[in-house]
C-alpha cells in the first residue's frame, strides 16, 4: 500500500483520508476482502486509490459524531457518489468547537481499512491462529446458541449450568452502542458478570471526584487564572477544545501553569514551573498542600463552613499528621520550598484548578489521590463557578424502561477479593479474570461476550488473559478491526464502522449543554451490521432456546406458569421480559426521533437532522465569530452555577472507615516510591495520535508516529552503550518485550517510559502488527484497593541491550 501524504498537509485537514480496497489486498485473507473487487465493480463504494483532495463534484454533507475517542467531537461526513472523501469538523457542536483533531481526520481510515472485518466468521483452527471461515450471518448466530465441533454453543452451556446467567462474563469498549450491549448480555441475557473498561481507565479518579464533591466535574480552562496538572500530559495524549484553552492561555497569557510529571513532556514544557514528581507520590504533595492552606489558614472560610461536612475531623487529621512540604519533600522529589509557593500561590489565585485528570490508576493510593485533590479544589471555594470545577446541567432526553427478567439461578457477581468497595455493575478486570483462573469463583465462567474492546493489549499481564480466554468454552466478538483479541474468539461478528451507523441520540452537559446526534454518512460496506442490528438479530436467535432452559431449571418460572394454556406462557415470556428482542422492537432512527420529538417537538428534530446539535434557542445563540470560531450561548446563558445549596462537599466519608478505607486522604509508609539497584519504574502513557489500541492499524496515524520507543535517561544509557534507536529488552517478573531505545535526560535515572497501544500481535492487522512493544506484556497486574482498578505504574523492570 502507497500512502505519499506529508504531515503538514494531514495536519492542515486538506488532505481526504481514503485507503485502498481490493487491490492490495490477498484473496485467501478472509480478514482482508476476499471478494472486494466485486463489491468495488458493483456499487463504487470502496476507493480505489488514496486521494489527496475532494473533486468538485456534488457532495452531501452528513452530520456525525467522532468514534476514535471519548471526546465525541462533531464533524460532517463530505460524501461523493457513496463514498466519504474527507471529514470536516462541526462549528455546531459547543463541545468540540468546529474543530477535528489528527485523529478525527484520519478516523475515515478505519472505514475503509483494507484489514477491516468484513464478514461473520467462525473459528476453524486454534484459539490464537487466526483460522477461521467465512459464514452467513445466521450461520454466526447458529454457532454462539449451537456451537461446532470446535466449541460449545451457549445453549448447551446454560443448560449444563442449570440455567445460571452468571456463567457468562462479558466486556465493552467505550461509545454511543455501549449501553446497548449491556442490555443485551446484562439486563436481558441476565449475566452480572461485566468487566468494564473503566476497571483499567479512570475509575478511582470518577469514585474519588464523585464521592467528595457529588460529580467529577468540568474544568473551566478557559477561565482560569492558576492550574496544577499532575500526570496529565494534555498537549501530546489527547488534543481538544479545553486542550487548546489551556495552551493559548499559558507561558504568561493568563493561565499560570503547575505541571507535575515523571517526564519532560510538552506539556511541561509549555508551563510555568514543571516538577518532576516520583511516580505514585502525588498524594504526599496534595496532602502537604493541604497542610499549607489550612496552617496558615488560607482557604476560603465562608465557602467551607456552608458546603462543608466533617471539615473538623479533616482538618484535625491533616495538621496531627504533620504533612509538611519538608516531609513531603523527601518522598516526591519536590523542593518544600516549591510546595509553600505553589499552595499560597493557589489560593490568592482568583479562580485556581487543579485538574482532575482522565487517565488510569497510577498507584494503589489513587483513590485517596483524587479524593485529596477534590477537597484541596473545594478549599480555594473555586466550585460551581466561573473559571472553576463547574457542574454545569444536561439537557433531559426520556430514559429507556428496560424489561429485564428475573433469572432464579443466576448467581451473584463474586470479583471481591482485596476490594473494599466492589461494584455490582463495572467489576474489577484483574480481580474477575484472576479468580476464574485460580480456581477461586464460586462456580464455572465458560463463556465471555465481549464487544470492542481488547483486553490482550489494555489489561495488565497479557499472558493470563490469553489463559483466561483459552479457558472459555465460547468466546463472542463483535468489532470493527481484526484485534489481538478477536484471535481467540470463537464466532466473530462485524460491527460497522461509526461512519455507517446511526447511534442513540446523546446529551452532552456542561456549561453549554447540547444534543447531538450522530447519522450514518454511507450504509455499512462488505456485510458489516450496525451494532443494534446485531443485537436486535442475536436476541432473536437466542432468545426462545434460551427460554426453555429457563423453564427447565427455574422452579418460580414454573411454578407462576403451571397450568397455564401455550399462549398464557408466551404472555407471561413476554411480560416479564424473557423475550430478549423488545429493546430493539424500533430502528435506532425511530427512537431517535421519538425522544427528541417528545422534549423538544419537531423543529428541534429538524435542526438536529440537519445540524447533529440541537440545544433550545441554538438559532438565536449560534454566532460564527470568525471562519474558525463561534459563539454557542452568551456568557450570561452559560451554566457556570447550578448547584447553589445543593453543592456539598464531603471532607470525610466515614462510611470508608467500616470497609477499612482512610475516611480521610492518608498516607502510609508503603506508598513511597522505591526501586531496587539496577532497575526502573515502569511509566506509560499516549500520544494524541492513537486511541489505546484502537486505532493502531490507522494508516494516517502510523505514518506520524509508527512505532513506540522506550524512553531511558541518557546517563544511564550511555553507561550501557545503548544508542538511540538500539533495540532492547525489557523485562518484568512476568514478562519481556524488545523495544527501539530513546535516550533522552527528559526521564529520571531510575525511570523508563514507552506509549501504550503498540506492539499488536494480531497478523490480520498488517500495519499494527509487530511494530514496537505492549506495555500490558510487562505491567503486572496489581490492583488498588478501593475499587479493584489497574495499576499502572508499580512494575519495576530491568533493561539489557540485545
Amino acid at each position: 500500500m502507497s500512502v505519499e501524504v506529508s504531515r503538514r498537509k494531514f495536519l492542515q485537514g486538506s488532505v481526504a483520508l481514503s485507503v485502498a480496497g481490493a487491490s492490495a489486498i490477498s484473496a485467501t485473507n478472509l480478514f482482508s476482502s476476499e471478494h472486494a473487487s466485486k463489491h468495488q465493480s458493483a456499487n463504487g463504494r470502496i476507493p480505489s486509490t488514496i486521494t489527496t483532495k475532494t473533486s468538485t463534484k456534488e457532495a452531501e454533507n452528513v452530520p456525525f459524531l467522532c468514534g476514535i475517542c471519548v471526546n465525541k467531537c462533531a464533524g460532517f461526513a463530505r460524501v461523493e457518489d457513496g463514498i466519504i472523501t474527507k471529514l470536516n469538523p462541526n462549528p455546531y457542536f459547543p463541545k468540540s468547537r468546529n474543530m477535528l483533531c489528527p485523529r478525527g481526520n484520519a478516523g475515515i481510515q478505519t472505514l475503509y481499512d483494507p484489514d477491516r472485518l468484513k464478514y461473520p466468521m467462525i473459528r476453524i483452527g486454534e484459539r490464537g491462529d487466526g483460522k477461521y471461515k467465512r459464514v452467513t450471518w445466521d450461520e454466526a448466530y447458529e454457532a454462539i446458541l449451537n456451537g461446532t465441533n470446535k466449541f460449545k454453543g451457549i445453549k448447551q452451556i446454560l443448560d449444563e449450568e442449570k440455567d445460571n446467567r452468571a456463567t457468562i462474563g462479558y466486556c465493552n469498549g467505550e461509545g454511543l452502542s455501549k449501553e446497548g450491549f449491556e442490555v443485551l448480555v446484562g439486563e436481558k441475557i441476565g449475566s452480572p458478570n461485566y468487566v468494564d473498561e473503566i476497571s483499567i481507565c479512570l475509575e478511582t479518579t470518577l469514585g474519588g471526584y464523585v464521592n467528595t464533591l457529588g460529580t467529577y466535574g468540568e474544568a473551566d480552562l478557559n477561565n482560569a487564572d492558576y492550574l496544577i496538572i499532575a500526570g496529565a500530559n494534555r498537549a501530546e495524549a489527547i488534543i481538544t477544545p479545553d486542550t487548546m484553552d489551556m495552551f493559548k492561555r499559558s507561558k504568561g497569557r493568563g493561565l499560570k501553569t503547575i505541571v507535575l510529571d515523571p517526564r519532560f513532556t510538552n506539556t511541561s514544557a509549555k508551563a510555568d514551573r514543571w516538577y518532576a514528581v516520583n511516580p505514585g507520590t502525588d498524594l504526599a504533595f496534595v496532602l502537604s498542600l493541604t497542610y499549607v492552606v489550612l496552617k496558615e489558614e488560607l482557604y476560603d472560610k465562608d465557602f467551607v463552613a456552608e458546603h462543608g461536612i466533617g471539615f473538623d475531623e479533616y482538618k484535625n487529621t491533616i495538621l496531627s499528621s504533620k504533612y509538611t512540604p519538608e516531609w513531603a519533600a523527601e518522598i516526591t522529589n519536590i523542593p518544600a520550598k516549591e510546595i509553600y509557593k505553589t499552595a499560597r500561590e493557589f489560593m490568592q489565585a482568583r479562580s485556581p484548578i487543579y485538574y482532575q485528570g482522565r487517565r488510569s490508576v497510577f498507584s494503589k493510593n489513587d483513590f485517596q489521590l483524587r479524593r485529596a485533590m477534590a477537597t484541596f479544589q473545594a478549599l480555594s471555594g473555586n466550585l460551581d463557578k466561573k473559571g472553576g470545577l463547574v457542574y454545569g446541567e444536561k439537557l433531559a432526553l426520556p430514559k429507556e424502561d428496560i424489561n429485564a427478567p428475573i433469572y432464579g439461578q443466576a448467581q451473584p457477581r463474586f470479583d471481591k477479593e482485596g476490594i473494599a468497595i466492589p461494584s455490582q455493575k463495572t467489576g474489577s478486570w484483574i480481580v474477575f479474570r484472576n479468580m476464574v483462573l485460580e480456581g477461586k469463583a464460586p462456580y464455572k465462567v465458560r463463556s465471555m461476550f465481549m464487544r470492542k474492546h481488547n483486553p490482550l493489549a489494555g489489561v495488565p499481564n497479557t499472558k493470563k488473559t490469553v489463559q483466561f480466554l483459552k479457558m472459555m468454552d465460547l468466546n463472542v466478538m463483535i468489532d470493527i478491526l481484526p484485534s489481538d483479541t478477536t484471535m481467540y474468539a470463537d464466532v466473530v461478528l462485524p460491527e460497522a464502522s461509526y461512519l455507517e451507523r446511526t447511534s442513540p441520540v446523546s446529551s452532552y452537559g456542561a456549561t453549554e449543554p447540547a444534543i447531538v446526534q450522530r447519522k450514518a454518512s454511507i450504509a455499512p460496506l462488505y456485510e458489516t451490521k450496525t451494532p443494534e442490528v446485531i443485537y436486535k438479530e442475536l436476541a432473536e436467535k437466542l432468545s426462545k432456546p434460551l427460554w426453555e432452559i429457563t423453564k427447565k431449571y427455574d422452579e418460580d418460572v414454573q411454578d407462576d406458569t403451571e397450568g397455564m394454556s401455550p399462549k398464557e406462557i408466551l404472555a407471561y415470556y413476554k411480560e416479564n421480559g424473557f423475550d430478549l428482542t423488545d429493546p430493539w422492537e424500533k430502528p435506532v432512527e425511530e427512537q431517535n426521533k421519538e425522544k427528541v420529538v417528545s422534549m423538544y417537538g419537531e423543529k428541534a428534530w429538524k435542526i438536529l437532522e440537519e445540524r447533529g446539535v440541537y440545544y433550545p434557542h441554538i438559532e438565536e445563540y449560534h454566532k460564527q465569530l470568525n471562519p474558525n470560531e463561534s459563539e454557542y450561548y452568551p456568557d450570561n446563558k452559560k451554566k457556570y452555577t447550578t448547584q447553589n445549596d445543593k453543592l456539598k462537599v464531603h471532607f470525610t466519608l466515614p462510611n470508608l472507615a467500616k470497609k477499612g478505607v482512610d475516611a480521610v486522604p492518608t498516607w502510609h509508609d508503603d506508598y513511597k516510591f522505591s526501586v531496587p539497584e539496577g532497575q526502573f519504574r515502569l511509566v506509560t502513557g499516549r500520544h494524541a495520535q492513537f486511541t489505546q489500541s484502537g486505532t493502531t492499524n490507522n494508516a494516517m496515524l502510523r505514518d506520524l508516529i509508527p512505532t513506540n520507543y522506550i524512553w531511558i535517561n541518557q546517563r544511564v544509557a550511555d553507561k550501557r552503550g545503548i544508542k538511540f534507536g538500539d533495540k532492547v529488552e525489557v523485562k518484568s517478573n512476568i514478562g519481556k518485550v524488545e523495544i527501539l531505545a530513546y535516550p533522552t535526560e527528559k526521564i529520571a535515572p531510575n525511570q523508563i517510559f514507552m506509549l501504550h497501544g503498540f506492539g499488536g500481535s494480531s497478523e490480520k492487522m498488517e500495519m499494527a502488527y509487530g511494530m514496537g512493544a505492549n506495555d500490558a506484556l510487562l505491567i503486572e497486574d496489581k490492583i488498588e484497593p478501593v475499587y479493584g482498578a489497574a495499576v499502572m505504574h508499580e512494575t519495576n523492570v530491568e533493561i539489557r541491550k540485545v
